[in-house]
């Protein structure tokens, strides 16, 4: 299962980030939700919690998620299916 995001900084660089099962066993270990409560009762922090988890996990940020958030415009879906 992955699941796609798209991540606007504070200095108005877009990525899409693509969160897969590590990610998601993270989010739920960390919420004590199962991700299919995504699908339901969708929560902004949860979705930025997978992104930054999938930045983190893949090196793209040393940042704590409390830090990363402080450089986040705006998130939303992209057009990319997650297969």
């Amino acid at each position: 299962m992955k699941l796609n995001l798209q991540i606007t900084y504070s200095d108005k660089t877009e990525k899409a980030i693509e969160a897969g099962t590590p990610d998601l066993v993270a989010f739920e270990n960390k919420f004590d939700v199962s991700v299919a409560q995504l699908g339901r009762d969708t929560r902004i922090s949860w979705l930025l919690f997978l992104a930054w988890h999938a930045e983190k996990r893949n090196g793209a940020t040393k940042d704590t998620y409390e830090k990363w958030l402080e450089t986040v415009e705006d998130l939303g879906e992209t057009e990319q299916d997650p297969k």
